[in-house]
């Protein structure tokens, strides 16, 4: 189950682990691009360009996927230049945030609804076998760090209904108001000034472009959760090639596969 990317790269070396959330370890939010990319292609038809909705869907899929990782807020700016260019007049981007953040809800309220009356079991919204991974990489000492697109304010609050907080002593980050004052880069550098840790240090798992490419800038390890979600069973062929193609290491569907992917991180 696990894919190795680059043979020979280990991780033997990290003291340090980013992960980013939603995909990676959550599944609360599972859904969220069927219902971002319909409504950018809706307002984008409105438009009547001339151009099919295959078309926008294909246009709104790569830029949605390149910024996924990123603050949401980034994929709102993306469209309304989006919007712009093809003669409309756009709203500001947070007017964009504020339409998808609430069409999302009515697709998650009753997740997070089932979550905070313990009416669901925490597990049923983790990518499968993520407790027993974060329990490995904390007994084997390493500082770890959650950073996520999702609004700050909104992710805390879900890890801690799943119970995944206690792990992350280097912390837990999610997007600010001020969307310029915080990303996984920014956490990066921040954490590499310290001088405490390195690049080659750096132990990286994400389902999305931007921490798997922030992680091997720095010259770390990276591991792409490809994950055909909600059930997080198999490997999503799609994610997979964009998570190759941007220098993932290592691909897995989930961590039921927690041994073999450990003994290829941390080779004996």
């Amino acid at each position: 189950m696990v894919e190795n990317i680059s043979p020979g790269v280990s991780a033997r070396n990290a003291r340090v682990v980013l992960f980013d959330f939603d995909g990676t370890l959550s599944v609360i939010r599972s859904g969220w691009m069927n219902v971002m990319v319909p409504m950018m292609v809706e307002i984008l038809a409105d438009l009547k360009t001339g151009e099919s909705e295959e078309q926008l869907r294909g246009m709104v899929e790569e830029f949605v996927w390149r910024l996924t990782g990123k603050e949401t807020i980034y994929q709102m700016i993306a469209f309304a230049e989006a919007v712009g260019a093809r003669g409309g007049k756009p709203l500001e981007p947070a007017a964009y945030k504020k339409m998808y953040l609430d069409r999302l809800w009515q697709k998650i309220e009753s997740r997070v609804d089932a979550l905070r009356k313990g009416r669901a079991d925490p597990e049923d919204y983790l990518v499968p076998g993520s407790l027993d991974l974060l329990d490995r990489l904390k007994a084997r000492g390493l500082k770890m760090y959650l950073a996520s697109g999702t609004d700050e304010i909104f992710m805390k609050e879900e890890a801690r209904l799943l119970g995944v907080t206690k792990y992350f002593d280097g912390g837990v980050y999610g997007a600010l108001d001020d969307y310029k004052s915080f990303s996984k880069a920014i956490l990066i550098q921040r954490i590499l000034s310290t001088a405490e840790f390195q690049g080659n240090q750096f132990l990286g798992f994400g389902d999305g472009y931007v921490e798997i490419e922030e992680v091997k800038n720095v010259g770390g390890v990276a591991v792409g959760v490809a994950s055909e979600e909600p059930a997080c069973s198999r490997v999503d062929e799609w994610k997979r090639l964009r998570l190759i193609g941007v220098g993932a290491d290592y691909i897995v569907p989930n961590y039921l596969c927690g041994e073999e992917l450990f003994s290829s991180l941390f080779p004996a």
